[in-house]
């Protein structure tokens, strides 16, 4: 296992600029979903980590059992812990009760790092998903760990999220002390929250513990270590624990503004300090995301346009800051085919100025992205459903998995394949494939893959999934009363609609892997030496009337007009026509 960083400020960014490792998450309580369902989104960002999906089966343990900890970063062994009597099912970042967790690092102050600690911020993650079945559970688990065991990692914000209420945690360490200082906010039902490797709350309430809750020495710690020196109302957790500057929040914030400006339809409606609800246009809070107005900080919550699907919020997290400023198609960056990514690093300099290269939501090097869904409507046998992707999320799709699933895809099972190992039968292999295949001609070739992609989704979130659902329904109301009768803890009743969600959640998974596989090899034949081959409306490739294998005609799509005007202000007097 690997993980996802991003080290804030003076740690990580480099003259001013936001460095290449990252995350994304998107939080959305039931009140703002289509379907009554909290939601979690999260792209795992490392050019270090190998998607796969991991898998842990409920089991129960023997008294003094210890567990071992490993650095999800490194996989360097950190320590033991006492095992728990009884650990539940976890595929992924989601478990069997619907509790989902995702996360965002952002560095912070160095010095309060606790590098001989046992607990990192990923086995917080998984261990939390073992031991709690509610969000607030798990920020109990998460809190109690970190103080007891030490925390070993840097700044941290948490997505938790069940099927009643959402939650956003932003924690750091005390180091030298052992422990962690920290303050989680309920994110109001209605509405979304949205986090990008920067500490995102600001003031708080200190007296409502059913919306806040926070370490007791979250701001007398920051007196004593000279980080606040203001009121107590006053105090700012982002300000104190993760000084924000241009590149934490260009590289950072900017992805969090901009998956608020696709959601809302560039409208912000939020709650100011004295509680009222005011509206005003994303493009007010553009030049903090852009890092020229740092003192206008963007709200922690916000209301979306509209009740938001599975595909509104997997398609946010295919955002490259399309119509903005920071649109990264729209400069020679994007070289003669619009392509919306730039290569590492992500600062350069020219004639002693320094410049940065844009971080939007979708990178190349995310390792595994999905969007959880606690589905409030449904019995947790049946709700919980991580729809899981490897790789790129502009080029890869999401297939659904049950929570409650009793075992993964081979395409997604761990050790099929590392990022030194290539496998033929792995998604994440397949898919980085497929992108950067894309990524040579991304204005011609990416359309293809995005129409299969929308096709395979919406096929599965508009119809397959209901159905599923429905089957899956039908099972569990027939065992239910019998179960109820002779106690639910008498023997594994629901055995039967796990394994009917099992077998939905490996065999649609399989198939869209091979799916995906004939897609590859279409990309190579359509697309090949930059020539583009024409297909009938039934995929077929149009030949030529004398032979099936010759084409009917070579199309060759050419470079964009910006790339056009460059090469001939750059080099027009060399290759003009005379």
């Amino acid at each position: 296992m690997r993980r996802c960083s991003l080290l804030c400020a003076a740690i990580a960014l480099l003259v001013s600029g936001p460095v290449g490792e990252a995350c994304t998450n998107i939080i959305v309580t039931r009140g703002a979903s289509a379907d009554n369902a909290s939601m979690v989104s999260y792209a795992a960002d490392s050019h270090s980590l190998y998607g796969e999906l991991y898998f842990h089966p409920a089991a129960s343990w023997k008294s003094g059992t210890m567990l071992d900890v490993y650095e999800w970063d490194t996989a360097r062994f950190l320590g033991q812990i006492p095992q728990v009597a009884h650990t539940y099912k976890t595929v992924g970042n989601m478990n069997e009760h619907q509790l989902i967790i995702g996360e965002t690092t952002w560095g912070g102050r160095e010095e309060l790092m606790d590098t001989a600690a046992v607990m990192d911020y990923g086995s917080l993650i998984y261990i939390a998903l073992q031991r709690a079945r509610t969000a607030r559970e798990a920020i109990r688990v998460i809190v109690d760990l970190a103080n007891e065991y030490g925390y070993a990692s840097e700044g941290e914000s948490f997505s938790i999220a069940d099927k009643e209420e959402a939650w956003v945690m932003d924690l750091i360490g005390k180091a030298p002390q052992k422990g962690i200082v920290w303050v989680a906010r309920r994110i109001p039902d209605g509405y979304i929250c949205a986090h990008a490797n920067q500490a995102r709350i600001q003031t708080f309430p200190l007296d409502d513990p059913e919306n806040c809750l926070y370490a007791p020495d979250v701001i007398s710690f920051a007196r004593e270590r000279g980080y606040f020196s203001g009121e107590d109302a006053d105090f700012d957790f982002s300000a104190a624990y993760c000084p924000y500057d241009f590149g934490t929040v260009r590289g950072c914030d900017a992805r969090a503004w901009s998956a608020f400006n696709r959601l809302t339809d560039g409208v912000f409606t939020y709650e100011d300090e004295n509680g009222n609800t005011v509206s005003a246009p994303a493009s007010d809070w553009l030049d903090y995301a852009m890092g020229k107005d740092l003192a206008h900080r963007m709200p922690l919550f916000v209301k979306p346009a509209r009740k938001l699907t599975v595909k509104d919020v997997a398609d946010a997290m295919r955002d490259h800051y399309e119509g903005t400023p920071m649109d990264m198609t729209a400069d020679i960056g994007a070289g003669g085919n619009a392509l919306p990514y730039r290569w590492r690093p992500m600062t350069f300099e020219v004639n002693g100025w320094s410049y940065v290269n844009e971080r939007a939501i979708a990178t190349q090097q995310t390792g595994f992205w999905f969007v959880g869904q606690a589905r409030h409507d449904l019995p947790d046998v049946i709700g919980g459903v991580l729809w899981f992707g490897t790789d790129d999320a502009a080029t890869s799709y999401l297939t659904p998995i049950y929570t409650n699933t009793d075992r993964v895809p081979e395409c997604f099972r761990v050790g099929n394949g590392d990022l030194l190992t290539y496998s033929p039968t792995s998604s994440f292999w397949m898919n980085n494939r497929i992108a950067n295949a894309c990524y040579k001609a991304y204005n011609i070739m990416a359309p293809t893959v995005v129409e299969a992609i929308d096709r395979f989704e919406r096929e599965q979130m508009e119809g397959a999934l209901a159905r599923m659902d429905e089957q899956a329904l039908a099972a569990y109301n027939a065992i239910l009363p019998k179960a109820e009768r002779k106690g639910l803890d008498a023997k594994d009743w629901f055995a039967p609609v796990r394994k009917l969600l099992t077998d939905y959640s490996v065999e649609t998974a399989q198939e869209q892997f091979r799916a995906w596989c004939a897609l590859e090899e279409l990309l190579l034949v359509k697309f090949i030496d930059g020539n583009v081959k024409p297909q009938d409306e039934d995929g077929s490739f149009k030949h030529s009337p004398y032979s099936k294998g010759i084409p009917e005609r070579i199309l060759w799509p050419g470079y964009t007009e910006k790339w056009k005007e460059t090469v001939v202000r750059e080099h027009g007097d060399v290759i003009r026509e005379r």
